[in-house]
């Protein structure tokens, strides 16, 4: 394979390039619904378990008709650990429950139940957006950045946003190690799958090569 940064650059595009949000089959828009939808998927991707688990809990969440902070908000308890528990998301399902319902009840509060809310607060502010999102219980510095990189795609005003996390993805494919570097290399448009794409390839056995074969 030829190992010029563009060229690497598609191919991570290529072979890796799904959004988590697309796995979960979330349709993001900047439209409440699709954006509370991410946040929610960025809670469960928050805990340590498995991705393909947490993406599967937020696909029983949705299939129930929690997509919205109000239906969340009034979803029964057991119904709620039931769903994650369908998905194999146990370990955490009371807590997560529990914090589920009380992040819906802050984006109604003080959102109005719509997380451009929050994009207004921020002004601009990528930093001010990561600390504002970390107030949601159970979303800390990882789940923050999960919902920045995703945004992405809808907020133009995050990019470009590539964290450590996908830093170390770049380092596996000899790509550059700074966001403006990487950012370069594709379109705006495709930051959000290129971001997604270096965060799955760090997740890989380091035995293997990514791009290889």
């Amino acid at each position: 394979m030829d190992r010029a940064p563009e060229h690497v650059a598609r191919a991570v595009l290529d072979r890796y390039g799904t959004t988590f949000a697309e796995e979960a089959g979330i349709d993001l828009e900047d439209d409440p619904a699709p954006l509370f939808q991410l946040l929610v998927l960025a809670e469960l991707l928050s805990a340590r378990i498995g991705s393909g688990i947490a993406v599967a809990a937020a696909v029983e969440l949705n299939k129930a008709g929690w997509t919205t902070p109000k239906a969340m908000h009034d979803a029964r308890r057991p119904a709620v650990i039931a769903a994650l528990g369908r998905a194999g998301y146990r370990r955490y399902d009371e807590r997560t429950a529990t914090q589920l319902h009380e992040m819906a009840e802050l984006v109604l509060g003080r959102y109005g139940g719509d997380l451009r809310g929050l994009a207004g607060e921020a002004d601009g502010d990528v930093e001010r957006a990561a600390t504002l999102l970390q107030e949601v219980k159970g979303i800390g510095p990882t789940g923050a950045a999960v919902f920045l990189r995703e945004v992405q795609a809808v907020w133009p005003w995050v990019r470009p946003y590539l964290d450590d996390r996908a830093r170390a993805g770049a380092r596996r494919t000899g790509l550059p190690d700074d966001g403006q570097g990487l950012a370069d290399l594709v379109r705006p448009g495709d930051l959000a799958r290129f971001a997604a794409g270096l965060v799955r390839i760090s997740r890989l056995p380091k035995s293997q090569d990514p791009l290889g074969g």
